[in-house]
């Protein structure tokens, strides 16, 4: 746990998986941070596309239109927990009054099936990633595991976030921090 007072809100950051970090499922994975507090975290994996799945099949499966919006839109795997539901990362020009989880004025967060309806009829957020499953941390989970090395924090971008290249986005992140992916070790060490 973290001690009283040292609580740092990680809400529209980035979290970057340290090589080594001991969970495949998280293996080169940048996670956004749509919510944390001291009662836990919730993020979206923001790199890692669900091979084989396009908006268009889950569009299908909910018996709701396909447009031009659609064509073209990956599904993303958002973490481990709760597979089976969907949620949009976007930019902070949409939002719907009651459902959309406003984390800054770039980012907001919807899992309802308005955005997805909106997304297929053109009239969606501007820029977008469809996930389905989060990652989550329960209280003070989160801050161990950062404090174990096994992830970086940098601030988020829409230009990382959003990045056509999934492939390249965990590189990227590091590189906001200075720092050469080829530099880094699985090996933690203390000083």
């Amino acid at each position: 746990m973290v001690p009283d007072g040292d609580f740092t809100d990680l809400s529209g950051k980035l979290l970057i998986a340290m090589p080594g970090m001991g969970d495949p499922r998280f293996e080169k994975s940048v996670v956004f941070m749509c919510a944390h507090s001291d009662d836990g975290s919730m993020g979206l994996i923001v790199n890692k596309p669900a091979p084989g799945l396009e908006m268009d099949d889950l569009l299908e499966q909910l018996e709701i239109p396909r447009g031009e919006g659609s064509r073209g839109v990956h599904v993303h795997f958002g973490g481990p927990v709760e597979h089976g539901r969907g949620f949009v990362l976007h930019s902070g020009d949409y939002a719907t009054q009651s459902s959309t989880l406003r984390v800054d004025d770039r980012f907001g967060m919807t899992a309802t099936l308005d955005i997805l309806q909106d997304m297929a009829s053109g009239s969606g957020p501007e820029q977008r990633i469809l996930a389905l499953g989060y990652s989550g941390w329960g209280p003070g989970q989160l801050e161990d595991e950062i404090h174990q090395n096994g992830w970086l924090t940098c601030d988020a971008s829409p230009e990382i976030v959003f990045a056509p290249d999934d492939g390249g986005k965990w590189a990227a992140a590091l590189a906001s921090l200075g720092i050469d992916p080829l530099l880094l070790s699985a090996e933690a060490g203390r000083a």
